[in-house]
């Protein structure tokens, strides 16, 4: 009998963008398809200056869990699979997803996300994740149909 640690795992990177949850939606399949378990990430990042210094970093923390919770529930209702799981790291969104990318078999993201220079084609983070990833990635884009069911 297998145990969820012996299940492939599927990390999908979330920042609430419209690609995020397609890559979700896309995630989601492969994982039925393979029985892996899926892990979403939201990174956030905490950049002091003086107007910020009484600012507390939970609230970060909490605004991200937040995303994750709405990406959980606009892609699976109420009811999510099991073997999904929800992390939320401090860090840049690229470096945080490539360290998520250890010992997965894939790597999710949206093709761009709510970062800056919207004219850009691919977006910092997918091209990075797609460098440096530890794993496959697959980059989704907000309008792409899953192939899967």
């Amino acid at each position: 009998m297998s145990t969820e640690q012996d299940q492939p795992r599927i990390v999908v990177g979330i920042d609430g963008s419209a690609d995020s949850i397609n890559a979700l939606r896309h995630a989601a399949a492969y994982a039925k398809l393979l029985g892996a378990r899926l892990e979403l990430i939201a990174a956030w990042t905490f950049q002091p200056t003086s107007a910020d210094i009484y600012l507390d970093r939970s609230l970060l923390e909490g605004h991200a869990r937040k995303g994750l919770e709405e990406a959980v529930h606009e892609v699976f209702g109420n009811e999510p699979p099991e073997s999904l799981s929800l992390g939320c790291w401090q860090g840049g969104a690229a470096k945080v997803l490539i360290d998520a990318s250890e010992d997965a078999a894939l790597l999710v993201v949206g093709s761009r996300g709510h970062g800056g220079f919207t004219g850009l084609l691919l977006g910092s983070v997918s091209e990075t994740c797609a460098r440096h990833a530890k794993c496959p990635v697959l980059i989704v884009p907000a309008k792409a149909a899953p192939l899967l069911p």
